[in-house]
């Protein structure tokens, strides 16, 4: 086995929506508003959902900051090319969901396609829509 060094850190990108600033109401509607961009997304292909927070909280000595109320990852690739074999170390992407007492918490680490990143970016940012609503008011 050959250890290497794609990048010297992780970047990852997070998103702090409160609870006031956004028309759904759990994590399950969030991972839905992603998996509807996803399959939107014709270079975009959804791959699973994770429930960290169950998973976690049956193991025996699992732990889970006491804010956290639901935590889970949308699994999806998107396809745009196989240049080398070791770009299959970075995929597939994911996006985590945190269901927090007065907010939700979305983040993702960076992927190495700036596309990828600003459709991330985007569906991400698409959640805050009663902000972006009484700001065009």
């Amino acid at each position: 086995m050959q250890q290497s060094l794609v990048r010297e850190e992780f970047s990852l990108f997070s998103l702090e929506i409160g609870k006031s600033e956004t028309d759904l109401s759990n994590v399950d509607e969030i991972i839905n508003h992603f998996m509807s961009h996803i399959e939107d997304d014709p270079s975009a292909e959804y791959i699973a959902t994770f429930d960290h927070y169950a998973h976690t909280s049956r193991l025996p000595n699992g732990q889970i900051h006491e804010d956290i109320l639901a935590a889970r990852n949308i699994l999806f690739c998107f396809g745009f090319a196989l240049p080398a074999p070791e770009v299959m170390a970075v995929r597939p992407r994911s996006i985590g969901v945190v269901e927090l007492p007065d907010s939700f918490f979305i983040t993702f680490m960076e992927a190495p396609m700036p596309v990828a990143n600003t459709a991330m970016e985007s569906w991400a940012q698409s959640l805050c829509n009663k902000q972006r609503q009484s700001e065009s008011a």
